[in-house]
């Protein structure tokens, strides 16, 4: 995966551990959002010269070696999904060229505006993950229906327990199963996460 492109859409940190294992694996990642949310794999400052230093008898260089680490790049831009055209610029100048990759978790005010205004960012192949929250009776159709998309519809309570509110552990997970079954190929599905409402006993 290393060097492919990714466009995450989300609240502020909603999405950082997907956002951490995409950069892990080498991809570039854009996160537009309204608030700056730090991420563990980003490098901080000072990173850079703590890295020069190398113990005795270091060989500078040896072929191959920084490819193998496959680090990628978390990119933060400031966007509101009341502005998509704003939020689309920006978001182009950062990817610097078309996305292989869309996750959205956009409230459903802005979802079809923003989501318009960013597909034209996105490469012919590329892979779209919506994330829709709350029970609403049967799941929409995707809103890029020229990208297979995984659908994720998020429940009211957890899986594993009917009398707790879905965690967003359990939510960062699933939408990380849906982006690996995007990646893979797999035709445009629906994927529940949680329950729609609690069991009764």
């Amino acid at each position: 995966m290393a060097g492919r492109k990714a466009l995450i859409l989300a609240g502020t940190g909603m999405l950082a551990e997907l956002a951490e294992v995409l950069t892990r694996e080498g991809w570039h990642v854009v996160l537009p959002c309204r608030r700056y949310h730090p991420l563990d794999c980003e490098v901080r400052p000072g990173a850079a010269a703590l890295r020069a230093l190398r113990r005795p008898g270091h060989r500078p260089y040896r072929p191959g070696a920084a490819r193998s680490r496959g680090e990628g790049k978390a990119i933060w831009v400031e966007a509101h999904w009341d502005r998509p055209r704003e939020l689309a610029a920006k978001a182009e100048s950062a990817l610097r060229g078309p996305a292989d990759l869309l996750v959205a978790w956009i409230h459903e005010q802005y979802r079809r505006a923003v989501m318009g205004a960013v597909a034209p960012l996105l490469a012919a192949d590329a892979t779209v993950v919506e994330v829709r929250g709350g029970p609403s009776g049967d799941p929409p159709d995707p809103l890029l229906p020229l990208h297979p998309t995984q659908v994720v519809q998020l429940g009211t309570v957890s899986a594993y327990d009917p009398h707790r509110s879905l965690a967003q552990a359990e939510i960062g997970e699933g939408v990380l199963e849906a982006v690996r079954r995007a990646l893979a190929g797999h035709a445009t599905s629906v994927h529940q996460v949680g329950q729609l409402r609690p069991l009764v006993r």
